[in-house]
């Protein structure tokens, strides 16, 4: 299980609980934060930051 946490401009939230077989697909504005959080034995990890900008807005990410 991971939670997946979007933050983009003009109050743009976004903010899921992903299990292992889920896929979620969304849009969020240019300049948006997509943040990735794992759970360790302490407390949440941050996995992964992904920024969103026109320059990936074709590719596929996965994670």
């Amino acid at each position: 299980m991971v939670v997946l946490r979007c933050i983009g401009p003009s109050n743009f939230f976004l903010e899921r609980v992903l299990f292992p077989t889920d896929i979620l697909t969304f849009m969020a504005p240019n300049d948006s934060r997509v943040e990735i959080w794992g759970n360790e034995l302490y407390g949440p990890k941050l996995e992964e930051r992904i920024r969103i900008s026109a320059d990936n807005e074709d590719s596929t990410l996965v994670a």
